[in-house]
């Protein structure tokens, strides 16, 4: 089954987030993922606003996970880390 990962984003260093961007893009791609949704229109109406919304599609957790955990995300995550405050899920399609 597929999957979306799924990241609620508040940047805090546009620089460098950036950077991370550039090298989480190909890793996504790498991985299998597809880009969904980025930073469109949104409409909140339950919990913690974030300004910036990504959605991507996986062929299976398993797929996302492993990109999420590959060295290549993990570069790109070094400079996410302390320009952003976030929160990422990976859920499975049930369809």
């Amino acid at each position: 089954m597929g999957a979306l990962w799924i990241a609620h984003v508040t940047v805090t260093d546009a620089d460098a987030y950036g950077k991370y961007a550039k090298l989480a893009g190909p890793a996504v791609e790498k991985h299998g993922g597809t880009f969904i949704a980025r930073g469109g229109r949104f409409v909140q109406l339950e919990g913690k606003e974030r300004p910036r919304n990504v959605v991507a599609k996986f062929p299976s957790v398993d797929a996302a996970v492993g990109c999420y955990n590959s060295p290549e995300y993990q570069e790109a995550l070094n400079f996410a880390r302390d320009a952003s405050e976030r929160e990422l899920m990976v859920v499975e399609i049930t369809d």
